[in-house]
């Protein structure tokens, strides 16, 4: 899934192009957006659709994998082979990372040879492969086939014409919600099916993978509603390496190594350490008894309740102060990211001491991890589709989509060579893990002020010429 994101989300996948009215690709298909159209894409509903399935399958998967690896794995002769925490912690943000970096050849195979939605369709029937393999396979094998297969068939690309940009950001929104829809369903059910010997990895993966081929069969049912934007070919290649595309890879490469450090510690919250934390946690709820994969669900939860308070009443209000740009709103949410961390921070440093404090101590950390969300992923997304010139979008958002992939394997290489510092004198384990990712992002975000001020791109809408040249204090969202 190229994840936007979106996977992410945290996150996630962009949008496919979708339209009302258009040119046709033959007798069948149309090629570009309506410029004149002002009303919502035809394909929209779609394309919510096939996300609230693809993120049940996807989030339903990652929700479980970290306590599959350190629990349930199995060598060839059927007996238990798991993995260490940090090793499961290392693979597990290997494997996020490759989800993220494979869009780039989706972008590449997309504008240069296959077009958006055949590109997309086909990668989507890979990615249900990935799945079956995790459902019927329960050693390292099956592990490393179906999550290479769904690495691989991870892919995405999203388009609006200038008559209906003015609906985009809501757009994104329902997107976004539509993402977090899902992922909130799978994150409760799927730990259920884990835990319970009845059931156990077979079902807890095989019913993910019936998700993800309902997104497939949802997304081909839309294919008359999409805009189905041929390959640029030699063109696409031409645009990629003119002096103007290069320019905006670079321009946006500089912000983007700062979002990195952003995917670096949420990633961390979505099956990964904060799951391994809340396993040593007091997971009695009110009376009742959460498993540790299901604490993740406060995300999803957050983001359907922070994104319409953010778009329409936090915004608003701050933008009548000061003006309330992309790169701001991203600048904020960078340090609020770095303020969950130091909750956990907290946290583990009494499980450090010997007490056992309530999963619930995790509640604000998921709150300003989920706002912090809010402000760098939704609004990087729409950010990084208005600076891609016209033959460039998939290439642009793959470039964000690579940003995720760094942030993991910065944590990977952190979890995998924990040993190794320690033998030079320095630990990150326990509390000193969280302390290292807060100051970490403290520091990114109080440099990406200064990177912020200095950004310089235009804003290019699909079948429109680029706009001005604008700064990072008159681009506004």
């Amino acid at each position: 899934m190229s994840r936007i994101a979106g996977r992410s989300s945290s996150s996630g996948k962009p949008i496919p192009d979708t339209d009302s009215v258009s040119a046709s690709v033959g007798p069948k298909y149309r090629t570009v957006p309506d410029q004149i159209d002002t009303k919502t894409p035809a394909g929209v509903p779609n394309i919510i659709g096939n996300e609230a399935a693809e993120r049940f399958s996807f989030y339903g998967m990652r929700a479980i994998l970290i306590v599959f690896m350190t629990t349930y794995l199995m060598n060839a002769a059927g007996h238990r082979a798991v993995m260490g925490e940090d090793e499961a912690s290392g693979w597990f943000h290997q494997f996020v990372a490759a989800v993220y970096w494979m869009p780039i050849f989706g972008a590449l195979i997309s504008d240069g040879l296959l077009g958006k939605y055949r590109t997309i369709f086909y990668l989507s029937i890979v990615y249900c492969l990935g799945h079956l393999s995790l459902a019927l396979n329960d050693t390292r094998l099956g592990l490393f086939l179906g999550l290479s297969l769904i690495a691989i068939g991870a892919g995405g690309i999203n388009q609006f014409g200038r008559g209906n940009q003015h609906l985009m950001s809501k757009i994104f929104g329902w997107f976004y919600l539509s993402i977090n829809l899902g992922s909130t369903f799978s994150t409760w059910l799927c730990p259920i099916f884990l835990n319970n010997p009845n059931f156990g990895p077979h079902y807890a993966f095989g019913l993910p993978g019936v998700l993800m081929f309902i997104a497939t069969v949802i997304f081909w049912l839309g294919r008359k509603k999409f805009v189905h934007v041929p390959p640029g070919g030699l063109g696409f290649v031409r645009e990629f390496f003119s002096k103007e595309g290069l320019s905006v890879l670079l321009r946006l490469a500089l912000v983007y190594i700062f979002v990195a450090v952003f995917w670096a510690l949420w990633d961390q919250s979505s099956g990964g350490e904060w799951t391994l934390q809340a396993t040593k946690l007091d997971l009695n709820v009110f009376g009742f008894q959460v498993l540790p994969e299901q604490v993740q669900i406060l995300n999803p939860i957050l983001i359907l309740i922070l994104v319409p308070i953010f778009n329409y009443a936090l915004y608003p209000a701050i933008d009548h102060i000061f003006p309330l740009t992309p790169l701001r709103k991203i600048g904020i949410g960078l340090f609020v990211t770095a303020l969950s961390f130091v909750v956990l921070w907290w946290i583990q440093l009494q499980i450090d001491a010997g007490a056992k404090p309530n999963v619930l101590w995790q509640l604000p950390g998921y709150i300003l991890l989920t706002a912090g969300e809010v402000m760098v992923s939704i609004t990087g997304l729409e950010f990084s589709y208005t600076q891609a010139p016209t033959k460039m979008k998939s290439a642009v958002m793959a470039l964000w989509l690579f940003a995720v992939s760094v942030g993991n394997l910065i944590t990977s290489a952190i979890d995998f060579n924990k040993p190794n510092l320690n033998s030079i004198g320095i630990n990150l384990e326990g509390a000193n893990h969280y302390a290292f990712f807060t100051l970490f992002m403290l520091v990114t975000a109080t440099l990406f002020i200064f990177v912020a001020r200095k950004y310089r791109g235009r804003t290019y809408i699909q079948g429109a010429e680029p706009e001005a040249l604008a700064t990072a204090e008159t681009m506004s969202s």
